[in-house]
Formats: C-alpha cells, sequence, structure tokens
C-alpha cells in the first residue's frame, strides 16, 4: 500500500484508522489513531507487528481474517468510553488478501438503532 493514495480526509477523520499489510506490519496509522494508541509508540507503531500487541486469541482472529479474507466487528467500553471495532482485510488489485483496515470509532450511549424495510 502507497501512503501517497491515501487521501487527507483519511488522516483527520474522527475515527481512527489502521492498516497492516499481510504480515501483520503496520503500514498506516491516521491522526486518531495515532493519538489512540499514543501510550504504546503513537506513529513509532508504523513498521511494528500486529502479533507483538495481541493475546492468543485475537492473534487467531487476526491470522482468520488474513486466511478467509472477512471482517470483525464489536463494541468494547474502556474509561467508560464505548467504541466499535471494525476490522477486515483488504485487497490488492489481483483480489488476493493484502492485510488489514481497523476502524474504530466512539459510539454515544443512547445512539439511534433504526430498522429499515
Amino acid at each position: 500500500m502507497d501512503n501517497t493514495n491515501i487521501p487527507d480526509w483519511a488522516f483527520r477523520m474522527n475515527c481512527a484508522v489502521t492498516v497492516a499489510d499481510a504480515r501483520c506490519n503496520i503500514i498506516y496509522m491516521n491522526e486518531r489513531s495515532r493519538q489512540t494508541f499514543a501510550s504504546r509508540g503513537g506513529a513509532d507503531l508504523i513498521g511494528h507487528n500486529l502479533m507483538d500487541y495481541h493475546n492468543e486469541r485475537s492473534k487467531a482472529i487476526i491470522l482468520r481474517l488474513l486466511s478467509e479474507g472477512g471482517s470483525n466487528a464489536y463494541t468494547i467500553e474502556k474509561e467508560g468510553v464505548r467504541k466499535m471495532i471494525f476490522q477486515s482485510a483488504w485487497f490488492d488489485e489481483h483480489g488476493n488478501v493484502a492485510g488489514l483496515v481497523e476502524l474504530s470509532m466512539v459510539i454515544p450511549d443512547d445512539m439511534p438503532n433504526y430498522i429499515r424495510s
């Protein structure tokens, strides 16, 4: 992935965007991602391997996403802040899994849910 092709708006989005290649090396972090992971090194995490920062359960999910090309979504709460985490494989121009992207966004406690038919 060539970071020069990532538009400026992605860097300043109001959610964390973290991208890793197929070898699990972090290749991109937008501004919010760098802030989110500041205590672990922020932008200095670029070039480091995801596997160095995850437990065995999470490592298994990462490997599954890389082999199957799927996605994983869940919510967390930390220090009273709720977030939705969406992780997905991304693909190269030939349709092969090229890595993972994670979006992490704060969600309000009273977020509405609409049922559409």
